[in-house]
C-alpha cells in the first residue's frame, strides 16, 4: 500500500501481517479521496475503523489538518503507530483504542468535517455509526466504505454513491 495523492506521494505504509484486515484498495481509496478533494483543504477527520490508517494520512497527505484514528486490533494499532511515526504526524494526530460503534455514539455535532468509516464487511456496525451521524452530526461530511451486499439505510438526497466492483463508496453530507 501506498499514498496515491499529495505531498506524501508514492510513500508505502506499513501495513499488519494479520488476514482478518481488509485494508481499503488503493483504487477504492484514491476514488473516495477524489470525491473529497474540495472538503479537504485544513479539514480536522477522523477515521473510525482505522485499521493502517490510510484514509486519513492520505487525507492529509492531500491537505488535511488534523487526523483522530479509532481503532481496537492489537495488530492494527502497531501498524497505524508505525505509519504515522513513518510520516512524522504525531503532532497533527491522535490515537484512540476504543470501540468505533460507541466512540462514534458519543461525538459531540460538528466535531468533525470528515469522518471515514470503513468497518469490517458482513457486520452491521456501519449502519450503527451512520445512525449516530444522522443524530449527532458529529462531521460534516460522512465517507464509508462498504460491500455492493450491504443494504444500506435510505440515502438522504445530499448522497453520493460510487461502485468499484464489488465496493461501494457512499459520502453523506449535511
Amino acid at each position: 500500500m501506498r499514498i496515491l495523492k499529495g505531498k506524501f506521494t508514492g510513500r508505502d505504509l506499513t501495513s499488519p501481517l494479520d488476514f482478518r484486515v481488509r485494508p481499503t484498495a488503493e483504487n477504492v481509496r484514491g476514488a473516495m479521496l477524489d470525491l473529497l478533494a474540495a472538503d479537504l483543504k485544513d479539514a480536522r477527520v477522523i477515521e473510525l475503523f482505522a485499521g493502517t490508517g490510510a484514509l486519513a494520512i492520505e487525507a492529509i497527505s492531500r491537505g488535511a489538518r488534523t487526523a483522530d484514528f479509532v481503532e481496537t486490533r492489537p495488530s492494527s494499532l502497531h501498524a497505524l503507530k508505525a505509519n504515522i511515526g513513518l510520516f512524522r504526524l504525531k503532532d497533527q494526530t491522535r490515537v484512540f483504542k476504543k470501540d468505533a460503534v460507541p466512540f462514534a455514539a458519543e461525538l459531540e455535532p460538528g466535531r468533525y468535517d470528515i469522518a471515514f468509516a470503513d468497518p469490517p464487511y458482513g457486520s452491521k456496525m456501519l449502519d450503527h455509526v451512520i445512525g449516530s451521524w444522522r443524530t449527532r452530526k458529529f462531521s460534516r461530511v460522512l465517507a464509508v466504505e462498504h460491500e455492493l451486499a450491504h443494504v444500506m439505510p435510505k440515502l438522504p438526497k445530499a448522497a453520493e454513491r460510487r461502485v468499484i466492483d464489488d465496493t461501494v463508496i457512499t459520502i453523506y453530507r449535511i
